[in-house]
């Protein structure tokens, strides 16, 4: 009998080591459970802040970065899915994504519809024309009779109908296909978010567009993180990581990684 004490007793130490680890592991599992994931829209068309990334196939860039941060500060995980700027709202309001992060405009009409984060990023709109063209562009009074363009279902479309006496205003699924039509002529000048348009300006030598340097600025904004209005808990999550990452300089270095400071 004292011969087989010693087996017993081994016997009995590995099933309860056994027994603690298949506990841990299940107490890790139902942690891991429990974290929820959004499926966020992100537009393909908008870098650095969102854009299709043709070798990975995946939507990358600076809101990618930080809605991915936020998650991994708050407890989400994210599914970033890739949906036109024009259909980010309303499939918001939909429930076929949860959260918008892209480079979208903080606006008074927007918040009738949804509630967003405090501001990420502030920036205002730019102005391009061609590279050739050297007029000292200040205002819209001065494209009067022209034609110009803006993004679909951005601000820049309802600014320029109301606020400019254009012979038209031509409406475009991208950014880039204003920056190519400005650099035939097509156009007479484009309007969009000037780190945009900067940025896509500095990786294409192709164009013959620029920025005006002497345009002024009237519609300064923020970008911010979009949630729907029942969705109180989760602006509550995402605006205190924000504040945490924004206070550590989590933020900083996601903007300085895409060259937006």
């Amino acid at each position: 009998m004292i011969k087989h004490r010693p087996i017993r007793l081994l016997g009995r130490a590995l099933a309860m080591a056994t027994f603690s680890a298949v506990a841990a592991f299940a107490f890790s599992g139902a942690c891991s459970a429990q974290a929820p994931t959004y499926n966020v829209g992100s537009t393909p068309t908008g870098i650095p802040f969102t854009f299709l990334d043709v070798k990975s196939n995946t939507i990358q860039g600076a809101m990618v970065d930080l809605i991915t941060a936020i998650g991994d500060d708050a407890g989400f995980k994210v599914n970033v899915q890739a949906t036109p700027f024009s259909a980010l709202i309303p499939s918001l309001t939909s429930n076929k994504i949860d959260i918008i992060s892209a480079a979208m405009l903080i606006t008074a009409q927007r918040k009738e519809v949804i509630d967003f984060s405090d501001p990420v990023f502030p920036y205002p709109e730019g102005m391009v024309v061609a590279v050739d063209d050297a007029t000292p562009y200040k205002s819209l009074a001065d494209l009067k009779g022209q034609v110009v363009g803006a993004q679909v279902g951005t601000v820049y479309v309802d600014f320029l109908k109301k606020n400019g006496e254009f012979s038209d205003v031509k409406v475009y699924d991208s950014l880039a296909d204003i920056l190519r039509d400005v650099s035939l002529g097509r156009i007479k000048a484009g309007f969009g978010d000037a780190p945009i348009l900067k940025y896509q300006l500095s990786q294409n030598a192709s164009l013959r567009a620029k920025l005006v340097p002497t345009y002024e600025p009237k519609m300064t904004g923020s970008v911010g993180i979009g949630v729907r209005k029942t969705d109180a808990e989760l602006l509550k999550k995402i605006n205190a990581s924000l504040a945490k990452l924004q206070s550590n300089g989590t933020v900083d270095k996601i903007l300085v990684k895409w060259s937006l400071k």
